[in-house]
């Protein structure tokens, strides 16, 4: 007599076959994994070729980031120790939304001793999420300062670049005063990634102490540091920056420059944005195109409502 397999099973028959498809249903199964379902794969897993285990992460990225309801956290913790880099840094991407803090020591030991250096960046990155909760006192104290030394240590090491700018942007969301020396050191460089990587950590910052920076890089010459500029000017709010990111949207060829700048006055709001975008959404091509362009302008009613709640707050305070 034949046992029907179980959902899990099916999915392991997919995974283990290099010719086969991996379908959603199947992938949907590594969502809270259950620890006997888990034993059964991290026990299988060694038979399975690399560039296997990078599609099945890639998938199941794609599903995390169209889907809020599935979680793959247990089984992205499980292959963070893999042998195959790319597999590791997957893994680190997988777990961007999980806030467990007991993570973060596995993040720190990466990021300090990976062979690999897109891990070891993978992981700084992931660590700024921590000194992000920190700043909101929502994890305790002793770990931010941890995380923060950690990643202090990084961006003043002597490792490959692109740890240390992943790093100081990361740092990006702490209040400590050497933060700001470095901030302001990177953006003085004469390197693009640098100034880049500065404009981002001040992105991150909600410090409009930024600002003059920030709106002085919009119009640069090198995209990427017009592109991080454009996002820092969204991700402080900055009203100032209105003006110049509708100059860029009329001069812009770079349309990952132009996206960010729609997106930017979406964060930003006021007068004109809301006309704006509902135009831009008229002109769409395709499908695609208006999809982002209706997210900007829910991103945008979520602005205003924000602003009126902070103005009613503000008007409360005063009656007071």
């Amino acid at each position: 007599m034949t046992t029907r397999k179980t959902s899990f099973e099916k999915a392991m028959d997919e995974l283990m076959d290099d010719g086969r498809d991996l379908s959603r249903r199947s992938l949907q199964e590594f969502s809270d994994i259950d620890p006997a379902s888990l034993e059964v794969l991290m026990a299988d897993w060694p038979r399975i070729k690399p560039e296997r285990k990078r599609l099945l992460l890639d998938k199941l990225q794609d599903v995390s980031d169209s889907d809020t309801l599935v979680c793959f956290d247990d089984f992205a913790r499980a292959a963070l120790t893999d042998d195959d880099s790319q597999v590791r840094a997957r893994a680190i991407r997988l777990l961007a939304e999980c806030d467990d803090t007991k993570l973060a020591a596995s993040f720190i030991e990466i990021l300090a001793g990976d062979e690999d250096v897109n891990t070891r960046a993978e992981s700084a990155f992931a660590l700024g999420k921590y000194v992000e909760l920190g700043e909101l006192e929502e994890i305790p104290e002793k770990i931010r300062r941890w995380v923060e030394d950690a990643l202090l240590e990084k961006a003043n090491s002597e490792d490959q670049s692109v740890v240390r700018r992943v790093a100081l942007e990361a740092l990006g969301y702490s209040s400590r005063p050497e933060v700001i020396t470095l901030i302001e050191s990177a953006f003085r460089r004469e390197d693009p990634e640098w100034q880049a990587s500065a404009l981002r950590a001040m992105g991150n910052s909600s410090d409009d102490r930024w600002e003059e920076q920030v709106i002085s890089r919009m119009m640069d010459v090198n995209p990427r540091v017009r592109l991080a500029a454009v996002e820092a000017a969204g991700a402080l709010g900055l009203s100032s920056a209105r003006t110049f990111l509708f100059k860029v949207l009329e001069e812009e060829d770079d349309d990952e420059v132009v996206g960010a700048a729609i997106w930017s006055l979406s964060e930003i709001g006021g007068e004109d944005v809301r006309l704006f975008i509902e135009n831009l959404i008229d002109q769409a091509e395709d499908d695609e195109q208006a999809g982002f362009l209706e997210d900007a302008l829910d991103n945008l009613s979520f602005t205003e409502d924000f602003g009126r709640f902070d103005l009613m707050s503000f008007d409360a305070d005063e009656e007071e």
